[in-house]
């Protein structure tokens, strides 16, 4: 009779679940290095979605689902005149924020952007510090802000480090939901408990397939799968502060748990046992490692595998930019990840297609010298039939040193190599880029840059003393810090 029943024997939560819960609400963060790259992270993270209000796709989706909604302590959604509740901020401030693939990226055995936790940090620190100071309550200042982001980007991060989620088909997103869950949770005041119901929630809950970020399908959906994992994490965290109960084994449950329903393909290449192959590798502790490491994107809106092809080929436009009819053909020398991720042929159906395209993110910077959100457009892509005829030409080889210093923790290279070759049998020299500027490695290099991409984006969208007013605020660490979020907020409203 042994196989006509299950053992109705409640388990302890997943040991993971476990650790991330611990994590968020004992570990403090000590580290200066993690304090002030998260506070860059802030203002970039916030540019890039103050950009993306330029581009009519982006706000089609913004605002609150029944029109003329009043929500007492609404959330603000940067750059614009809404108050929402706390679920639909963080769909917007997500949406906003990774529009234009601009935001922060971390890259392990998967990829992710770290910062896109922000729509759901903002949101509920903004409602709730409203509400906290309408019931004479203390507000949450930008500083538990920081904090939120610093937890929510190692956790994310750290997942990512040894567990490919692109390898079973689910999109990183899943990463940004449970990331958002936790800090979400804390902010709400979650016990324990509580926290561990909702990161339960976040794992069980239907993951999203990566299928829109890849030929024949990929399309704007990845622009606010972000968004959507924010505000999915803050109804989550909503949910289990209600008392909801939690599901303790949704990792390791035989048949029904994540594990063996969406994990059991991953990591088949590396040889594992078959009880390994079910179950996250966490390499390290959480601490302060990612937003320590974070890679900015400072140069180009464009997938971070190519980043280091543009800054190639901006480099080689001189040299080609009067010669373009007598290419002969362009060797894009890589890592494999990008080969498996954003080479592609074949026609570009839309921006989102456009923009996560090895070969137009290579054409583009070799013409014209530069690449900007603008030249993903159809009109501009329409107008110059040249970039696909350069595309045409292009060969994408594998690099094995690349690909090997790409996963290396001491390195975490994103290296690309760019050369052309012309019909007389001349070439330009190879220009190899390994580290982009948004690395660590160039991050003296990179922090002006990263300000004055702050400083336009900030134009775009508000008058000059209010841009003045706010970047002074935001480059001081430590008056940013001790400024209540309702009133940072209030500053970000048209």
């Amino acid at each position: 009779m042994s196989g006509t029943f299950d053992v109705n024997v409640r388990p302890d939560y997943d040991e993971v679940l476990q650790k991330i819960a611990d994590y968020v609400l004992t570990y403090q963060v000590d580290s200066e290095e993690a304090w002030d790259t998260a506070r860059n992270c802030l203002i970039d993270t916030l540019g890039c979605g103050l950009l993306a209000l330029r581009f009519p796709e982006c706000t089609k989706h913004l605002g609150p689902l029944a029109e003329g909604t009043v929500v007492p302590h609404g959330a603000r959604v940067p750059g614009t005149q809404f108050r929402l509740d706390p679920v639909k901020a963080a769909w917007d401030i997500g949406c906003i924020v990774r529009w234009l693939d601009y935001n922060d990226t971390w890259l392990a055995a998967e990829w992710g952007h770290p910062s896109d936790n922000l729509g759901a940090i903002l949101a509920v620190a903004d409602y709730l510090s409203q509400k906290r100071t309408a019931e004479g309550k203390p507000p949450f200042v930008m500083k538990d802000v920081l904090e939120a982001m610093i937890m929510a980007h190692e956790i994310q991060g750290v997942l990512a480090l040894e567990n490919s989620f692109n390898r079973v088909g689910l999109d990183h997103v899943v990463l940004v939901k449970v990331a958002s869950t936790a800090v979400a949770a804390k902010l709400m005041g979650a016990n324990r408990e509580q926290l561990l119901s909702a990161l339960s929630h976040a794992w069980v809950d239907g993951q999203a397939l990566r299928t829109y970020r890849h030929a024949p399908n990929a399309g704007s959906r990845k622009s606010w799968a972000a968004g959507d994992a924010t505000s999915r994490a803050v109804r989550l965290a909503d949910i289990a502060m209600r008392g909801e109960m939690g599901i303790p084994g949704v990792l390791t449950a035989p048949q029904w748990g994540f594990y063996d329903v969406l994990f059991s393909k991953t990591n088949k290449d590396q040889k594992l046992k078959p009880e390994q192959e079910r179950q996250f590798s966490l390499s390290q502790g959480f601490g302060s490692y990612v937003m320590e490491n974070i890679l900015f994107k400072i140069s180009f809106p464009a997938e971070f595998h190519a980043q280091t092809a543009a800054e190639a080929a901006v480099t080689l436009h001189p040299e080609v930019k009067d010669r373009l009819d007598e290419i002969d053909r362009i060797v894009i020398t890589t890592h494999e990840s990008a080969i498996r991720i954003i080479s592609k042929v074949g026609k570009l159906a839309n921006p989102a297609d456009r923009d996560h395209c090895l070969q137009y993110m290579t054409a583009v910077p070799l013409i014209f010298g530069a690449l900007t959100a603008e030249h993903y457009e159809d009109s501009f892509h329409d107008a110059h039939p040249i970039i696909d005829e350069l595309r045409d030409k292009m060969e994408v080889v594998e690099e094995p040193r690349y690909t090997r210093e790409y996963l290396e923790p001491e390195k975490r290279s994103i290296a690309n190599a760019v050369q052309v070759f012309f019909k007389d049998g001349s070439s330009t020299n190879q220009v190899a880029v390994e580290y982009p500027i948004g690395h660590r490695r160039r991050r003296e290099e990179g922090i002006p840059l990263l300000e004055e991409k702050f400083k336009a984006n900030l134009a775009t969208r508000f008058p000059g003393q209010r841009c003045e007013r706010i970047f002074r605020l935001v480059e001081d660490q430590y008056r940013l810090e001790a400024t209540v979020v309702s009133d940072f907020m209030e500053l970000l409203v048209i």
